[in-house]
């Protein structure tokens, strides 16, 4: 009897008959669906929407802690939770908050209740989606991956409901397309892999397959394997999940901006998510700046985390896994010096067979602070690939830690620390670069030993720069020395530094494109970086006129009584962008460089006997006098001028300013004479004795035409030609200061 009850009720709640049969042979299932259901009655009544049966039943068959099922049913028979995506937030939060209370106020806005997704909003994101797709959609047609469209549409509206935005995307592809026609009905014919080499088809086959890690090669399976991927997979449903987990002790570089792109990139293009993890396990070198500067930069790239989590907001129970360990004779407390641990052909511990009771009970002593820091370790029972045997787990470190205080004096280490923290957030790809090859086998290994999900590690190749020095260390010497200003100087090639310099982000992440991923390590040039940089910078960067290094020139025949208004165009090739307005007066100022008294051959610009045109103005100056000073050096030049339309064309148009701002511009150079500055064998003084004097050249008079005057830091200009520019935070209401970017064109005389 009570089976038919249970039966009529999860009918009742939308399953149809075969799955609720189903349902009632797992008793744990049945029994918590059971009180769930009967729960949200008391709310909502004898009757349940199907709508609302299908996310109770999710949340049966998702939930591990049962003590949140009460809070959770109310949350869904009330409809503050009402889409699968907040159920999923939803489950996650209970998950990586065990501890009680749970805050409400944190609980909603992570889980998005109150926030209302309108028809509208739907619209516009669908719309922009086909919008961005559209030359590939017109070529493909149906055969084009809808659901790139859902995914970008979800991307944009987290909290949207998944058949609504796939209702929009059906009916402005049909307005689009029209019907389908009978070439849209055929299959889409298999293009044609190129052979690959063996690593990169296994490289390839790793990052691809989701919930089949067991066919991964290397990966290792356990007796709990199948059922621990299971549970993961019911856990994520599918959904791919990876991670970009920087150490919060520095500033990020060029190399992790590819970091950046690959793990918010593949899971954005996989209808995924990425979390931001700090891996704060090291106290001693972690600053609160480093934080907010990577999450800043996370963002200037054009990236939003799904979540920002912390190694440490897991102590606790990497705590427990350890104790866990230690009773399953797999790790042991060992008090070899640290000098003695360094290296791979280190002396087998002494301590390594020590009895379990014996390391359970001085593994909680460190933990109270009974042992001094590199008196005693926490140590695995393993070899990895490298040879290095039983890495440490915990240290003691009698440092308070920038969220945790004194609670802990062991921190785990990174070897440890890692895999876990994959585990615990069900990361699905597990994205590193090639030198964490080594700690694959401790990352299988540790999982395995807690019975726990196990993710897959890829490696990928990391991406270096020429001429380009990225170590944390080294970057803090150039700093001490004075060779730089600070961890944001624009030579260097830290993520802060080049959004100071002026790099859009969109060049940064176009230029991580065109590397690509690959599985060897990637060494660049410079002005491949650069390139990328013109490209975006052409396209959004509007004109403006600067003059370096100033000749003052006197028009004696100006054409009207006060200075003229000239209109410039902010982007010459499309005029359609809009323009802004200069004066035009009777004093302009040139560069020094366009004029010559006595020019060599090919000379174009400014001369006796050759005019130039001034651009923008409609007008040619001919050269009068030159008048110079004591010293013969040429102080300012008396033309007159005419209609550009009223005589031969000159040979060359020149910038120019009149009643200009002064400024202070920054001319950059590479900050290393050579491309390797770190190899002995090319700079055998080291990286310091490599530095190029001229790498900054400042002009502390420089002249610039008035329409920047209520420019901000970081924004761009192109300086007719002279190259881009960018504003600089030190500018100031009295001056501005820019930073050259890079120059219009590459420099053919660099290596």
């Amino acid at each position: 009897m009570a089976a038919l009850d249970s039966l009529s009720l999860f009918t009742g709640l939308g399953l149809s008959e075969q799955k609720a049969r189903e349902t009632l042979k797992n008793t744990a299932l049945s029994a918590q669906l059971r009180e769930a259901a009967t729960q949200a009655q008391q709310t909502l009544g004898s009757t349940i929407d199907k709508a609302t049966g299908t996310l109770l039943y999710g949340l049966a068959s998702r939930l591990r802690d049962t003590r949140r099922l009460s809070f959770l049913v109310s949350y869904i028979a009330s409809k503050k939770i009402h889409t699968e995506p907040q159920l999923s937030a939803a489950l996650e939060y209970v998950r990586s908050h065990p501890l009680d209370p749970i805050d409400t106020v944190d609980f909603e806005q992570e889980c998005g209740v109150g926030v209302i997704v309108t028809p509208e909003q739907i619209e516009e994101a669908v719309e922009a989606a086909i919008n961005r797709h559209q030359p590939q959609l017109l070529v493909e047609r149906y055969h084009f991956n809808m659901g790139l469209l859902m995914g970008e549409a979800r991307a944009v509206l987290k909290w949207a409901d998944g058949k609504m935005i796939k209702n929009e995307v059906d009916m402005q592809v049909l307005h689009l397309l029209g019907p389908k026609l009978e070439a849209d009905l055929e299959k889409k014919p298999k293009v044609a892999k190129a052979r690959l080499e063996e690593t990169d088809r296994r490289t390839a086959k790793d990052v691809m397959e989701n919930g089949e890690n067991y066919k991964t090669p290397g990966y290792v399976v356990t007796p709990h394997t199948m059922n621990l991927l299971k549970q993961h997979l019911e856990i994520t449903g599918g959904q791919v999940r990876t991670r970009f987990p920087p150490e919060p002790n520095g500033i990020l570089h060029i190399g992790h901006a590819k970091a950046i792109n690959f793990n918010f990139g593949y899971a954005k293009a996989n209808n995924g998510i990425c979390f931001l993890r700090f891996d704060d396990t090291n106290p001693e070198k972690e600053e609160a700046k480093f934080f907010s500067a990577i999450c800043d930069m996370v963002a200037w790239l054009g990236y939003t985390p799904y979540k920002v989590t912390y190694a440490s907001d897991y102590f606790d129970q990497l705590y427990a896994w350890a104790v866990e360990l230690i009773r399953r004779g797999l790790a042991y407390v060992c008090h070899q010096r640290v000098e003695e641990l360094k290296g791979h052909n280190t002396l087998p511990s002494p301590w390594r067979d020590r009895p379990t009771e014996e390391s359970l009970l001085l593994f909680e002593a460190m933990r109270k602070g009974k042992f001094s820091e590199g008196e005693a370790t926490l140590r695995m029972k393993l070899v990895m690939e490298d040879g290095k045997m039983d890495p440490v787990a915990y240290r003691v470190k009698y440092i308070p830690h920038h969220r945790t205080g004194d609670k802990w004096c062991i921190y785990p280490t990174y070897d440890y620390t890692h895999c876990l923290c994959d585990s615990i957030e069900h990361i699905t790809h597990s994205l590193c670069t090639k030198e964490f090859q080594a700690r694959r086998s401790s990352y299988f290994w540790l999982c395995n030993a807690l019975d726990i999900y196990c993710p897959v590690q890829w490696e990928y190749g990391r991406l270096n720069l020429h001429y380009a020095v990225v170590s944390k260390r080294k970057i803090l010497q150039l700093v001490a020395t004075g060779a730089v200003r600070d961890w944001d100087d624009p030579r260097l090639f830290t993520l802060t530094a080049l959004r100071r310099r002026g790099f859009p982000p969109e060049a940064i992440n176009s230029f991580c494109a065109r590397v690509g991923v690959t599985v060897a390590q990637t060494t660049m040039e410079p002005h491949l970086l650069e390139a990328c940089v013109r490209d975006v910078l052409n396209d959004t960067a509007p004109r403006a006129m600067a003059v370096l290094e100033s000749l003052r020139v006197i028009i004696t025949n100006f054409p009207a009584a006060k200075s003229l208004d000239i209109q410039v165009p902010n982007f010459p090739a499309d005029e359609t962008k809009g323009f802004h307005q200069v004066p035009f007066a009777p004093i302009v100022f040139i560069e020094r460089t366009d004029f010559k008294e006595e020019p060599e051959p090919g000379f174009k610009r400014l001369a006796w006997g050759q005019p130039v045109g001034l651009r923008h103005t409609g007008y040619v100056i001919e050269l009068q006098r030159v008048v110079k000073g004591p010293s013969g050096s040429v102080e300012s030049l008396e033309v007159t001028c005419r209609r550009a339309d009223a005589g031969e064309k000159p040979k060359a148009f020149i910038h120019w300013v009149s009643q200009p701002l002064m400024c202070e511009v920054r001319l950059y150079e590479r900050l290393f004479q050579h491309k390797n500055p770190e190899d002995p064998t090319e700079v055998p003084g080291g990286f310091l004795s490599d530095l190029n004097l001229a790498s900054l050249h400042v002009v502390e008079a420089a002249l610039v035409d008035c329409s920047v005057a209520l420019a901000r830091p970081f924004d761009k200009f192109q300086f007719e030609r002279l190259g881009y520019f960018s504003v600089d935070p030190d500018s100031h209401q009295g001056k501005l200061v820019f930073n050259r970017t890079v120059t219009l064109k590459e420099d053919p005389g660099k290596v």
